[in-house]
């Protein structure tokens, strides 16, 4: 038999991120177009933080948007997957516990592909959630930058701002908001008053 012509048995993992407004969900609703117009039979996620819009889409900062589940707990997805399933798409998918690498790992064992997007750092400059792991774990990695609000630069962060001043590294984590607490900003115009990165490091060293 032609190799090439045995049944696929894994599936691969495309994990993207980078920092808000870099385009991540543009990216992923075309990836989900694009499987839909090939006839897959597909799973769209999101974690139930995300309400900023509409809960039932999936919905881009330019307005672009497309029918999703949404869940705040990784078994809640299993319902959705069944034998056909082909491809599964996860959006805001650092908001979700460790518990999601397992299970997107799991899947793509049984040859589904997955396709994730997500902040790869939180407003403090921090790798955010099961980011690391899973951009590790991933068989490509899409990489995006946004346009400093600012400069013009390319830009790797997501500036917090509270009342037009920048947030302090103690405020909570999740804070879902768009352009009125958020900018994009370069390495060199991001500020926050303290980055515990090496508390972040001393933490998964333990």
């Amino acid at each position: 038999m032609n190799i090439y012509m045995k049944k696929k048995n894994f599936g691969l993992m495309t994990v993207i991120c980078g920092p808000m407004f870099s385009g991540k969900t543009e990216e992923l609703i075309r990836r989900i177009r694009r499987a839909a117009y090939g006839n897959k039979k597909i799973v769209v996620l999101k974690h139930a933080f995300d309400d900023r819009y509409q809960k039932e889409f999936i919905v881009s900062h330019a307005g672009d948007k497309i029918e999703c589940r949404y869940i705040k707990q990784v078994e809640e997805a299993k319902e959705y997957i069944d034998a056909d399933t082909e491809v599964v798409f996860v959006d805001e998918v650092q908001f979700f516990d460790p518990s999601i690498i397992i299970f997107l790992t799991s899947l793509r064992d049984k040859a589904i592909d997955i396709v994730a997007a997500g902040l790869d750092l939180d407003f403090r400059g921090i790798p955010f959630g099961p980011i690391p792991e899973l951009l590790a774990l991933a068989d490509e990695v899409l990489k995006l930058k946004a346009v400093c609000f600012q400069t013009g630069a390319d830009a790797q962060y997501s500036q917090r701002l509270i009342n037009g001043k920048p947030a302090k590294h103690t405020d909570p984590i999740v804070l879902v908001a768009a352009t009125d607490c958020y900018e994009a900003r370069s390495r060199e115009r991001f500020e926050i008053d303290y980055v515990p990165l090496k508390e972040y490091l001393n933490q998964k060293l333990r």
